[in-house]
């Protein structure tokens, strides 16, 4: 396997999944413009060999496709698979060697190796240096979007204790003091916020050592969920089949693997703006108080490559990460809880909003009422489990007659609708959390949930066409049919939550004085009805990224009955609100710039786009 990303670089070029860009491009948008029209094409990795204001290269788009992401692993894949396999106790492989033997000797391999200095090569350098690449338009300044974040623990120092994650790094603009200070953007609950909670209570600054580059296992190992008792620089050894080198200098540990290596100390109480970023939901996350670290040195190899990636409506290059750790960590989630047969949180509305979920009802085998019982015991399991907790939406049901896939997203949802009972499975959680870089809610990481729990015999045969009863309302217009039972309307501008109740208040009493409308049980009040219902994509990202359920769920004839909320046919209002982050929008004369890329005699000229 690859001892360093050049190694990478050139294996992926030998086979044709890579394309050198000779010309020079600008880290101001261009970089990443180009990346995204690549990536979208189901393109090559990319390495840009003239940055502009920067001597370093930099490559991108190495996880863009499953095909290539399998390409960079096919000789250590198996082996991680069988490690992480041993999810109860990973590292009995080298406590039973006999019983483990190929994964022990796999796992042994992989332990970090302490050396007592820095390898020859290693040069100190400025962050004025580095390709200081800018995404999106309204980017408070550049960001490294491949980092690779160490801290260790103050009670139990020693890189076996450590963390590696990958949380976003802001280098430019805003207060920053350039050269001087960056900014890390994570939550308090991750490795290194619980790292930095124990260094404030001793009234010490926290050490942090950022890696960027090395092998490309390195870079998964930051975002790979791993089991108890296994380090990510364990893991990294194992996947890279190269045992993590590294060493400290000023009491800083330097990975000896990485292109560049950025370290630092974070103060306590120390926090500077930091944002807007354009994040993997399709919007900006936008400008709040994160922690500044102070930059002590920084380092880079000879002949350095600045890895990057680019994140934004989903699909992009993240959603290929995602694919890759669902395989390696394989049924995982049935292990964690009980009675789960498959989770999946649906990359098209950016993760984290919305879930699909099979469980198992056991709990009333003998009732002639078929209802959902153990599924809200395992929804609760669910939205308690880890980055699963970050959802707003979960459907979850049983499988009955025939199996079911939550991958297929139309055909789950519609299995589900034709089941639910509206007065019965709807169970919200209000005034709870919800993901920092979800602008839906009332406040930064605060919003609700909302479980829809069906399971049963089929209760209605869902309408095909758009009713005629939607057809010439005057408040909400251009209906539009987004997949069966669902259908889309288009609303007047948002003003305020009390205009949309009393809105929704005379929708509900016009449906009701014209009729019943069981076929339809889902009915989205949208800006743009012709959009949302172009593909189940635009469905997704537009309903379950722009609604707070608390707050945004409407029903016609609601009702109350003993706290428990009911209605005859749900509306999600998924308008633009004043509180939203603005979505991500390319820059038009950027989009012009780098056509000459993809135009005869262009480096890209091969790149077939969309």
């Amino acid at each position: 396997m690859y001892q360093n990303l050049q190694e990478c670089i050139n294996d992926l070029e030998k086979h044709g999944h890579l394309i050198r860009i000779r010309e020079e491009v600008d880290p101001y948008l261009e970089m990443a413009a180009i990346h995204l029209k690549v990536y979208e094409a189901g393109g090559p990795a990319l390495l840009f060999e003239n940055v502009k204001g920067s001597n370093y290269q930099a490559v991108s788009n190495l996880f863009g496709t499953m095909e290539r992401s399998k390409f960079i692993f096919r000789q250590t894949w198996q082996s991680a698979e069988n490690v992480v396999a041993l999810r109860n106790d990973p590292m009995s492989a080298l406590k039973h060697p006999f019983a483990h033997a190929r994964t022990a000797l796999a796992a042994s391999k992989a332990l970090p190796l302490k050396k007592s200095r820095l390898p020859a090569g290693f040069e100190e350098i400025t962050i004025s240096d580095l390709p200081l690449i800018q995404h999106w338009p309204d980017d408070g300044g550049a960001f490294i979007t491949l980092p690779q974040v160490y801290s260790e623990d103050p009670d139990k120092p020693g890189i076996m204790n450590a963390n590696l994650g990958m949380y976003r790094v802001q280098l430019t603009g805003n207060e920053y003091e350039l050269d001087q200070e960056v900014g890390l953007h994570y939550q308090i609950h991750r490795g290194i916020g619980v790292h930095q909670t124990k260094a404030n209570q001793k009234g010490e600054p926290l050490k942090v050592s950022i890696f960027v580059g090395g092998p490309p296992a390195h870079s998964l190992s930051a975002v790979m969920p791993l089991p108890e008792g296994l380090s990510e620089m364990t893991f990294a050894g194992l996947l890279s089949g190269r045992r993590f080198r590294y060493s400290y200098v000023d009491g800083y540990c330097i990975s000896h693997d990485a292109d560049f290596v950025i370290t630092g100390e974070i103060p306590p109480g120390d926090t500077k703006p930091e944002g807007p970023f354009g994040d993997h939901l399709g919007y900006y996350s936008l400008i709040h108080d994160f922690p500044v670290m102070k930059v002590h040195k920084v380092y880079a190899k000879q002949g350095a490559i600045w890895p990057f990636t680019v994140v934004g409506r989903p699909p992009q290059e993240d959603t290929s990460f995602g694919a890759l750790i669902h395989e390696l960590t394989g049924d995982a989630v049935k292990l964690e809880i009980p009675g789960v047969k498959e989770v999946h949180a649906v990359d098209a509305a950016g993760v984290h909003p919305l879930l699909f979920a099979i469980g198992s009802e056991r709990y009333t085998p003998y009732q002639k009422v078929k209802q959902p019982a153990e599924l809200l015991t395992i929804a609760n399991r669910i939205l308690g489990t880890g980055q699963l907790s970050l959802a707003k939406y979960l459907f979850i049901t049983a499988e009955q007659d025939k199996p079911l896939d939550t991958h297929k997203e139309e055909e789950f949802l519609t299995y589900l609708l034709e089941r639910i009972d509206l007065h019965r499975d709807i169970h919200f959680q209000t005034n709870t959390t919800i993901d920092t870089l979800d602008y839906s809610g009332t406040g930064l990481n605060t919003g609700s949930k909302v479980v829809i729990a069906a399971y049963g015999d089929k209760k209605r045969e869902l309408c095909q066409e758009v009713p005629e009863l939607f057809k010439g309302l005057q408040t909400f217009q251009n209906p539009r049919l987004v997949m069966p039972g669902v259908v889309a309307l288009e609303g007047p501008s948002f003003t305020s939550y009390e205009r949309a109740q009393e809105e929704f208040r005379a929708f509900s009493e016009t449906i009701t004085q014209n009729g019943e409308l069981p076929s339809c049980p889902m009915i989205v009040v949208c800006d743009d009805s012709e959009f949302i219902s172009k593909n189940i994509n635009n469905f997704v990202w537009v309903t379950f990224t722009r609604s707070n359920p608390s707050h945004d769920m409407y029903g016609v004839n609601s009702f109350y009955e003993n706290k428990h909320w009911g209605c005859d046919n749900m509306i999600i209002d998924v308008r633009t609100k004043p509180h939203h982050a603005p979505p991500l929008i390319p820059d038009p004369t950027v989009e012009a710039n780098i056509r000459r890329l993809f135009e005869k005699g262009g480096s890209l000229e091969d790149v077939r786009l969309p």
